[in-house]
C-alpha cells in the first residue's frame, strides 16, 4: 500500500462485536496517549498487556527491546496492537544528535512489533495500530490535507514517512495514526500555558497559519474507533474543525484570563529555536481533515479548538 492511500477495512481478523473482552497489546503506554488508552480500555473490560523496557512490575506487563526479537507468538491472540511514543518533537534543540534519537526510537519498536506479526500466518496477525503523526504532510499553505496527500518535505515529513514504511512490514491489516498535536496541558500546551500565565503569549509569526490539534478525550476514542471498525491505512487523528494558531493561542489566553499581545517574529523564532523546529513545528501551515475518521462514522467531542482548551484548562476562576 502507497503512503497516500485512504484508509480501508481488511478482510481478515475482523473486529469482535462490542468492545469488551479483547485483548490489545499497547506499545508506549506510559505516554500522554498511551496512559489514557489503557484506562479506556480497562474501563470497558479489555484485557491489555502493555511491552515495557525494563524489569514487568506487574502481570500484565512484558519486557521488550532487550536485544532479543520480539517473540511473535506474544502477539498472536490479540485483537489489535497499538505502537505510541517516540521521543518527543518538543525538546530542544535539535541537533544531528537529538534528530537521530528521534528516528531510533520511532523506527526501532515499530519494526520489531512489525516483523514479529509479519511472521505469524496471515489468520492470526492482529490489526497493527501504528502512530505517526500530521507531519506527515509538512507545510502545505492553502491546501487541504486528507489522508490521500501526499507527504511534505520537511524533517519531520520524512521521518513519518520511514515510521510508516516501518509499520508497513507487518502486511496488510495495518492502522496509520498521524495524530495532532495533542491539547492537553502535557501536550502542545504545556510551554504555551507557562508563557500565557507570565503574560507573554501572543501571535507565532503571523499566527494565521493552520494547526492541526485534537482532544486527548477524541485521540483515544479514535484509537479505539479504528479498533474498532478495523480500519487500515492513514488515519488523521485531528480535530475537524480549522483552527490558526491564534485561534489556539487566544482560547488559552483567555480560559487563563490573560493577555494574548506578545508577537514572535518569523525570523526572530528561527534564530532562537533553529530554522527546522521553527518551520516544521511553529510556522508550519497545515489544514488537516479527519477524513477517514469521519467517512466510518466518528462523532468528534470537542469539534472545535476552542472546546478542546475548555476541556482541558481549568478556568482560574474555578
Amino acid at each position: 500500500m502507497l503512503a497516500g492511500e485512504g484508509a480501508r477495512r481488511p478482510a481478515a481478523r475482523p473486529a469482535r462485536e462490542g468492545r469488551s473482552g479483547r485483548h490489545i497489546v499497547v506499545a508506549g503506554s506510559s505516554g500522554l496517549i498511551g496512559q489514557a488508552l489503557v484506562s479506556r480500555l480497562r474501563a470497558s473490560g479489555d484485557r491489555v498487556t502493555r511491552l515495557v523496557r525494563r524489569d514487568p512490575a506487574s502481570p500484565d506487563e512484558m519486557r521488550w527491546l532487550d536485544g532479543a526479537p520480539l517473540d511473535p507468538r506474544l502477539l498472536a491472540e490479540a485483537d489489535a496492537v497499538v505502537g505510541l511514543g517516540g521521543e518527543s518533537i518538543g525538546r530542544l534543540p535539535w541537533s544531528r544528535r537529538y534528530r537521530s534519537r528521534l528516528l531510533w526510537s520511532r523506527l526501532t519498536p515499530t519494526r520489531a512489533v512489525a516483523r514479529a506479526i509479519e511472521r505469524l500466518e496471515p489468520h492470526e496477525r492482529p490489526l497493527f495500530v501504528s502512530a505517526s503523526a500530521v507531519g506527515f504532510y509538512g507545510s502545505a499553505p492553502g491546501a487541504v490535507l486528507d489522508e490521500s496527500s501526499p507527504a511534505g518535505e520537511s524533517f519531520l515529513a520524512a521521518l513519518c514517512v520511514e515510521w510508516e514504511h516501518a509499520a508497513r512490514i507487518a502486511g496488510d491489516r495495518v492502522a496509520l495514526l498521524r495524530t495532532a498535536p495533542v491539547v492537553h496541558p502535557e501536550g502542545v500546551l504545556r510551554p504555551l500555558i507557562a508563557l500565557t500565565r507570565a503574560g507573554l503569549a501572543g501571535p507565532l509569526g503571523s499566527g494565521t497559519q493552520a494547526w492541526p490539534w485534537i482532544s486527548l478525550d477524541d485521540a483515544v476514542s479514535a484509537i479505539l474507533h479504528v479498533i474498532d471498525k478495523g480500519l487500515t491505512g492513514p488515519v488523521n487523528l485531528a480535530g475537524p474543525v480549522r483552527a490558526a494558531a491564534n485561534d489556539l493561542g487566544f482560547a488559552l489566553a483567555v480560559r487563563l484570563n490573560r493577555p494574548y499581545l506578545l508577537r514572535a517574529p518569523a525570523p526572530a523564532l528561527r534564530a532562537v529555536l533553529g530554522r527546522p523546529f521553527a518551520d516544521g513545528v511553529l510556522l508550519g501551515d497545515a489544514h488537516v481533515v479527519p477524513q477517514a475518521l469521519l467517512s466510518s462514522g466518528f462523532t468528534f467531542r470537542h469539534p472545535t479548538v476552542e472546546q478542546a482548551v475548555a476541556h482541558a484548562v481549568p478556568s482560574p476562576n474555578s
